[in-house]
């Protein structure tokens, strides 16, 4: 995946960064809240285009996917 950054990444370890946010469910396309089940909150995680990158069932699952795709996670409020 190309990032662009706003800023000079090698001051975060020269990892592009992503924001990880809650999600409500019930704000989710109707296809999605089908296949979550009995979840009332996901975690969302974006580049810094905004493109959502993945959806998960936990924050901490989000920050390891993150790291695991050699990513630096901050939260979003």
């Amino acid at each position: 995946m190309d990032y662009k950054l706003p800023f000079d990444s090698e001051e975060h370890g020269g990892q592009p960064i992503v924001y990880v946010r809650p999600v409500e469910v019930a704000d989710l396309p109707e296809e999605v809240r089908e296949q979550v089940g009995d979840e009332d909150v996901l975690y969302s995680v974006h580049d810094t285009n905004g493109q959502r990158l993945a959806l998960v069932k936990g924050r901490r699952l989000a920050f390891e996917l993150a790291r695991q795709n050699d990513m630096m996670p901050v939260n979003v409020h």
